[in-house]
């Protein structure tokens, strides 16, 4: 494990961090709601998949105002082939003789206990955090998480696309390592710090979602296509998942207030508090259609953050779909109606 000192002198990117232009005065009141203090995260990983493993992670501590207090960074033995090495340059051979996650898990707990986790994409960082600390048999102290793509949204930001380094350009900060953990959570930390007193300074509400431990897991790999030089998209981190028939038709839309009932298409949006793959799993055990896209015959659409402009979200609008949160969702799936039986 590389400790703070440690990674200063053997980085050369650890020296400039701090040095990237943003407001130095922050905005006063401040929120009275706005949490105590973050946990800048970043991760490498073998690839996109459940079954995937983090190689390298990357802490940034920010105090409530977004001022960085400490960072931290280490490479981590995945005790399988690296993945797109092209993209994260971290062969077989620099990991051999990192440390295991187990073994980093006291570390890592300790820097991001009693804070919000900040990730770009923070569902994909979450994810495989949670999923390494499920293997690790313990559970990670993280209560609640930020993404900064929500934020940039929330604020309304005049960006072309959500990419990291289009954020960073529009603040003024400069990326030395695209896909390097400690750069790119310390371009994250310096991007987000500006954010986070804009945000409070038109007392805006931070889009905070609920982070659920994973509390099952299995080590069974799931299905999928080994990944190429062509083939990587690095800008589409869910992967592709081949999921089994529905065997029940469609019945229909669903109506507000009422039951799912089996073969209903449910599509889904936008950040969950849920490991996403374990809730398409409940609504398919359920008996439910999980649709990838949104169109007249979708029953319902499930998303925590339905005033997003999302293509999903727009043509749920034009087709009269019911939209619902995962909290609710989560409450129907307790309760699913039997498929019609056939004539």
């Amino acid at each position: 494990m590389l400790e703070d000192r440690m990674a200063a002198a053997a980085d050369p990117i650890a020296p400039k961090i701090g040095q990237q232009p943003g407001p130095q005065t922050p905005p006063a009141p401040w929120p009275s709601a706005y949490p105590q203090g973050y946990a800048v995260v970043d991760v490498e990983t073998t690839g996109l998949a459940r079954d995937d493993r983090i190689i390298s992670a990357a802490v940034y501590q920010l105090d409530a105002q977004g001022e960085v207090q400490d960072h931290w960074y280490t490479l981590v033995n995945p005790q399988r082939d690296p993945g797109p090495v092209w993209i994260h340059g971290l062969t077989s051979a620099v990991l051999d003789d990192a440390p295991l996650f187990p073994e980093i898990v006291p570390e890592l707990s300790r820097r991001l206990a009693d804070r919000v986790l900040v990730a770009h994409n923070a569902m994909f960082d979450w994810s495989m955090i949670a999923r390494e600390y499920a293997r690790a048999s313990a559970t990670a102290p993280v209560q609640q998480r930020l993404c900064t793509i929500a934020l940039s949204k929330e604020l309304r930001l005049p960006l072309p696309n959500h990419k990291l380094e289009t954020l960073a350009a529009h603040y003024g900060v400069v990326q030395e390592r695209a896909h390097h953990a400690l750069d790119d959570a310390r371009v994250l930390a310096e991007t987000f710090r500006p954010s986070l007193r804009r945000a409070a300074q038109e007392d805006l509400r931070l889009p905070l979602l609920s982070c659920q431990p994973l509390t099952e897991w299995s080590d069974a790999p799931a299905p999928r296509q080994r990944a190429s030089a062509s083939s990587y998209r690095p800008t589409s981190w869910r992967p592709s998942r081949k999921r089994p028939a529905c065997p029940y038709p469609n019945p229909g839309r669903y109506a507000s207030g009422g039951r799912l009932v089996q073969g209903m298409r449910v599509a889904f949006s936008g950040d969950t508090s849920v490991d996403r793959e374990l809730l398409e799993d409940r609504a398919i055990e359920a008996g439910l259609h999980v649709a990838t896209s949104v169109s007249r015959l979708t029953s319902l659409l499930v998303t925590n953050d339905p005033d997003a402009r999302t293509s999903k979200t727009a043509k749920a609008a034009s087709f009269g779909t019911v939209v619902i949160d995962e909290a609710a969702f989560m409450q129907l799936l307790q309760d699913v109606a039997p498929a019609p039986a056939s004539g």
